[in-house]
């Protein structure tokens, strides 16, 4: 043990929240078999460590402690209940008598999460539970930021997810991956959550960042995790599209966190080994035949980055993998990508138009980045008055600070003409 004071105890334990807490959630599920169980006794726990490490001293194995104080906490509290409900003493009796068991080293409960995310991919959930419950409960993103990404209310969310952790208490469905025969069966929802996370994390839906690495960094764990189980080429792809995206991280912000456009980024700063593992795992994907959006993603974040400049990017390619990729998982965010790409390849009016169509469908009549590409294709024709009118669209419609000082300064750099 090592003694520290109160302050440092505090700075510690929000380090290993922000660090850990996914991970000792997912280990106290497992344990204690229950999601609203493992939640309070992981919150108790961290009280206890606050109170007791600028006493005792920070233990050897922070996340070992938590975990292991977290189960007693547990089971005192369904001691406590057991006063008004018998069957709960039986599940404390359970629950002790494997506390004998406890876990060793950290990495000997690496694959907690993963077990977590198949079980909250179940197919017996609803698919919108499933992403919404993965995403609260393996990934700790508040109810309000998963609503924002499903473009829905938070108390309808919040209830979506009491459901789901009602129907897996009830139905029993199993804390586990599942056998080698059923996986393939259960992949698209995991694949779907993985990358939602991803999202998150390389976007930040608001906030005064850009990005959340830890976010970022847990989907790329979690795609390794999967591809160690399941050689299939979605898996590859949507890792490779993950590293991709990943390794332009650096060169996305400025020093003083301003936003910079692809085009505009210094590529001397994106990350060569992310890409190099990228590019050889979307050309395995492609290579088997059997590939899906992901890959096809993957693809096109491979073309930017094999790219020496924004001059010599294959647009033409660009456009026809969007294309490939809207005939196979057709939505309005693709159409809109592909718009942005024709737009590189044929100029700024023709990808007005397009974006001009998918307003009028009024599907992305919400969504800031459509206005904002608009605006910016304006722009470069000198329809200065459209691009303002889009900016402020644009402008009025983001939660993401990063991205509102961008638009702001584009209005100013319109007054100043």
């Amino acid at each position: 043990m090592l003694e520290v004071g109160k302050e440092q105890v505090r700075e510690s334990l929000d380090a290993i929240y922000r660090a850990k807490s996914g991970r000792i959630l997912a280990t106290l599920i497992r344990l204690l078999g229950d999601f609203d169980l493992a939640e309070d006794a992981m919150h108790d726990a961290f009280a206890a460590a606050l109170e007791r490490w600028p006493q005792d001293g920070l233990p050897d194995s922070p996340r070992a402690w938590l975990v292991s104080t977290g189960r007693f906490k547990a089971i005192d509290a369904l001691r406590r209940r057991a006063r008004f409900d018998a069957a709960q003493e039986k599940i404390a009796e359970q629950l002790e008598a494997g506390s004998d068991r406890e876990d060793g080293p950290d990495e000997s409960v690496e694959d907690d999460r993963l077990r977590l995310i198949f079980t909250c991919c179940h197919p017996a959930l609803a698919q919108d539970a499933r992403v919404a419950l993965t995403l609260r409960e393996v990934c700790g993103l508040t109810t309000e930021e998963i609503a924002r990404a499903f473009l829905t209310a938070p108390p309808t969310l919040a209830q979506r997810i009491v459901r789901a952790k009602a129907k897996i208490r009830e139905e029993g469905i199993p804390y586990q991956v599942p056998s080698v025969e059923e996986l393939p069966g259960r992949l698209e929802p995991v694949l779907q959550v993985i990358y939602l996370v991803f999202n998150e994390g390389y976007y930040a839906s608001s906030g005064a960042t850009l990005t959340r690495e830890d976010l970022s960094g847990e989907a790329i764990r979690l795609g390794q995790l999967l591809l160690e189980f399941l050689q299939e080429p979605e898996v590859m792809g949507l890792l490779a599209l993950m590293l991709l995206q990943e390794s332009r991280r650096a060169a996305r912000t400025s020093l003083t966190g301003e936003l910079i456009l692809l085009e505009h980024q210094d590529r001397s700063r994106w990350d060569r080994e992310h890409i190099t593992e990228g590019v050889a795992l979307v050309e395995q994907a492609l290579l088997s035949g059997r590939f899906g959006p992901y890959t096809l993603q993957a693809a096109i974040a491979a073309v930017h980055a094999e790219a020496s400049d924004a001059a010599a990017t294959d647009w033409p390619q660009i456009v026809a993998l969007y294309t490939e990729l809207a005939r196979i998982a057709p939505s309005p965010v693709v159409d809109l990508n592909r718009a942005v790409a024709v737009a590189m390849r044929d100029g700024p009016e023709a990808g007005v138009k397009l974006i001009d169509a998918l307003l009028d469908r009024g599907e992305l009549k919400d969504y800031p980045l459509a206005h904002a590409a608009r605006a910016d294709l304006c722009r470069r024709l000198g329809r200065d008055a459209e691009a303002r009118l889009s900016y402020e669209r644009a402008l009025a419609l983001t939660q993401q600070e990063p991205e509102r000082r961008f638009l702001e300064n584009r209005l100013r750099e319109l007054d100043a003409k």
